[in-house]
């Protein structure tokens, strides 16, 4: 029997107040049930907002140490549940063992790298310009925090949203996205047996157009931080910015690896693949673009297709590469492939769903290569999330930087190239917020800002390392004359 898992608000696990539940299903087996969630109300969300809005002050006036020593406990506590969160992460979002055990790793590392900042958290002196005057600077907590999470980084995006914030001096209120809201479930135990106080942290789990909307419109917040869809993301930051809220909003990416002509071909394959078909390319970074010079794009096609049609699938706790975590995202993705068919472009591989015992009735689909699509296709300008990769061939460097740009996303983009000059002016060019050389378009370090350019972001706040911290702070100046 499937787990039924409350809210947690006011540091006690509760119902909905509507007596409602929804279920979570294996996407590698929709017939099973993994854990049943609350299917909460506008009046939980409310009531969760007001048991963060009645414990900020206490929280903010909490010695940030003695602040990041809970989030030490609460790291230490994850550490210990690596295993059993990994293997839950995998059968509610469908990401392979190795997949899921490293998204559960770096939800560990954020917290002991926020436990640590926590300490230096203060502010600054500066030089007065008069005498018998101390000027300085306080770091304080913006109050209470709205975060909406997204169902593809289930537990690290909560962790990058709630350490800061928690860390800093602010009080939350989450809504996980409703697809696998079991690992962030899963931070909460920890901060519970850590020691959180009281209405510092609260989780309702439910629907984000009633409990996600409450908790970022609601007077009592003062910051929301979401990430997901473009079109929720520019509701939320329209519903946040009308009641002067600070918001920061990160959305979707249509991502571009350029190959150069210099490019190692193979490298170029292995690093596009690994961007394009990695976590079922279901992430907001994933590479869905290679814009490969016209000289070596036939010699990559090939080994880009060689290295697609050798990635086994199945079932995530088993195989390369598991499913999508939805019915709808599955059905996405195939109607992405009959519209490539439509406007012109050729199939050289995948496009569809693998045959075979493994796959029962799950959402499968085969990593899939379109080459001949021009820039203006739309497989070429929308987000499919999915692993479905268009190659664009070019003629020279200039024009790889114009395909490149010509998308309203700007969220990761790289190049790969032999070429210094190449790459140098890749990262002055290249529209995007992450850009790397000789890289895939996934994977982050968690110290150094993250965020998008364009439709990918509202451009206000970036997220992870100091930038997190910023957010979730505002700077108070003192004049101290003695």
């Amino acid at each position: 029997m499937p787990d039924e898992i409350q809210n947690y608000i006011s540091g006690e696990w509760t119902e909905s107040e509507t007596g409602e539940t929804f279920e979570v299903v294996n996407p590698a087996d929709p017939n099973t049930v993994i854990n049943e969630y609350q299917r909460s109300s506008r009046e939980d969300a409310t009531e969760a907002v007001e048991a963060a809005v009645a414990a900020k002050d206490e929280w903010a006036n909490t010695p940030a140490p003695k602040r990041g020593t809970i989030l030490r406990k609460t790291a230490k506590i994850l550490e210990t549940r690596k295993e059993e969160l990994t293997d839950l992460l995998t059968t509610e979002e469908g990401k392979t063992h190795g997949e899921a055990g490293g998204e559960v790793q770096r939800a560990i590392d954020i917290f002991y790298y926020f436990a640590g900042k926590a300490s230096d958290l203060g502010g600054t002196v500066k030089s007065a310009g008069g005498q018998h005057t101390t000027l300085y600077t306080r770091t304080e907590p913006v109050g209470v925090a709205a975060l909406i999470t997204p169902w593809n980084y289930p537990i690290a995006i909560p962790a990058w949203k709630l350490a800061p914030a928690l860390a800093t001096g602010n009080t939350v209120v989450i809504n996980p996205a409703s697809l696998a809201p079991g690992v962030a479930v899963g931070i909460f135990k920890a901060l519970d047996e850590s020691g959180i106080p009281d209405g510092v942290a609260n989780l309702v789990t439910g629907p984000g157009g009633e409990v996600g909307d409450e908790i970022a419109s609601h007077e009592g917040v003062d910051a929301v931080s979401f990430t997901g869809s473009g079109e929720v993301g520019n509701y939320v930051y329209d519903a946040a910015t009308d009641s002067q809220k600070r918001v920061q909003t990160e959305m979707g990416g249509k991502n571009p690896t350029v190959v150069s002509a210099s490019a190692n071909v193979k490298e170029a394959a292995d690093i596009v693949a690994a961007g394009a078909f990695g976590v079922t390319g279901q992430a907001c970074t994933a590479c869905s673009r290679a814009i490969v010079h016209e000289e070596v794009h036939d010699d990559f096609v090939k080994a880009v297709v060689e290295r697609a049609e050798s990635i086994d699938i199945g079932p995530g706790d088993e195989y390369e590469m598991g499913p999508q975590v939805s019915a709808d995202e599955f059905e996405s993705t195939l109607d992405y492939v009959k519209i490539a068919d439509k406007e012109g472009a050729t199939l050289v591989t995948g496009g569809g769903t693998p045959e075979g015992d493994r796959f029962g009735d799950g959402y499968f689909v085969e990593p899939t290569v379109f080459t001949d699509v021009e820039s203006d296709y739309r497989i070429a300008q929308e987000e499919v999330f999915g692993p479905v990769l268009a190659v664009i061939a070019v003629s020279d460097f200039e024009e790889a930087v114009e395909v490149c740009n010509d998308v309203k996303y700007g969220l990761s983009a790289s190049i790969v190239t032999e070429n210094h000059s190449e790459a140098n002016r890749f990262i002055e060019e290249a529209e995007a917020g992450v850009v790397k050389v000789n890289q895939k378009t996934t994977g982050l370090e968690l110290h150094v800002p993250f965020g998008g350019f364009k439709h990918s972001s509202s451009e206000t706040w970036r997220e992870q390392g100091d930038a997190g911290v910023d957010f979730y702070t505002i700077e108070k100046t003192v004049y101290d004359n003695y």
